[in-house]
């Protein structure tokens, strides 16, 4: 993993945290613009990250509600 994407990463984790202390569900679109200007490569590694951790998250929410009902639903 480069130098860019760890930075990405850790950035991507820091920024779903407070977007779900603020309520703020697009803050990452305003941190991703502002990336964009100082490093472009920088910019997409954080997307992808905000990418995979809220892909992530949405599919856990629904293991846990699965694993609540006792199974899938026919």
């Amino acid at each position: 993993m480069s130098f860019s994407e760890e930075v990405a990463n850790r950035l991507a984790e820091d920024v779903i945290q407070v977007m779900e202390k603020l309520g703020e569900p697009r803050l990452h679109e305003e941190i991703a613009k502002s990336l964009g200007a100082s490093s472009q490569t920088t910019e997409e590694a954080f997307r992808t990250a905000i990418r995979v951790l809220l892909a992530e998250r949405r599919a856990r929410d629904l293991l846990r509600e699965i694993e609540q009902k006792g199974g899938l639903e026919e």
